[in-house]
């Protein structure tokens, strides 16, 4: 494993620790307002889901540029326009995600997010020419699992076969 792989685990490992301990931290802020509660509701994990993300920012942006460069910005954009679904087979609990593209089609594409991606850039960007560690896809998936911030799917296994069966 090179030094970048090794690096990057660190960070969303880091992240993932995060999370956990922020989303306790975020509520307690939130329920010390009761009126913001009733004002914004509706809007209460939208926020919540933002102050997460600018935590994250705040703490690993500089790492995160580095190890991952354009794909970085593309990921946030695909997980803060609600791009990723995690979608679970029911009773074994595996699962893929599902992230939507960037381009006007609005592609979805199926990945696991720490070793495969169906979109052209993970085979040439990241298999071929080994330019990248992940594809924006794969980046966007880890990015929202580390929040919290996906769709959730739930299908049968043999549906989730089926997909599978298409990549």
């Amino acid at each position: 494993m090179s030094a970048s792989c090794l690096v990057a685990e660190t960070v969303w490992k880091d992240i993932e620790s995060t999370h956990k301990v922020n989303d306790d931290q975020l509520w307690t802020l939130v329920n010390c307002f009761p009126f913001l509660c009733v004002l914004f509701k509706s809007l209460l994990p939208r926020i919540v889901f933002l102050l997460k993300l600018f935590l994250v920012f705040m703490q690993h942006e500089t790492s995160l540029h580095f190890l991952f460069g354009k794909n970085f910005e593309g990921a946030t954009r695909i997980v803060d326009q609600r791009g990723v679904s995690k979608i679970s087979a029911h009773p074994s609990g595996r699962f893929i995600f599902q992230v939507r593209g960037e381009s006007r089609r609005k592609e979805q594409y199926l990945c696991f997010a720490e070793n495969f991606c169906a979109c052209y850039s993970f085979f040439y960007d990241v298999v071929n020419r080994r330019e990248q560690l992940c594809c924006k896809h794969q980046l966007a998936a880890r990015l929202a699992a580390s929040l919290g911030s996906y769709a959730e799917v739930k299908v049968s296994d043999e549906e989730l076969a089926l997909l599978l069966s298409t990549i």
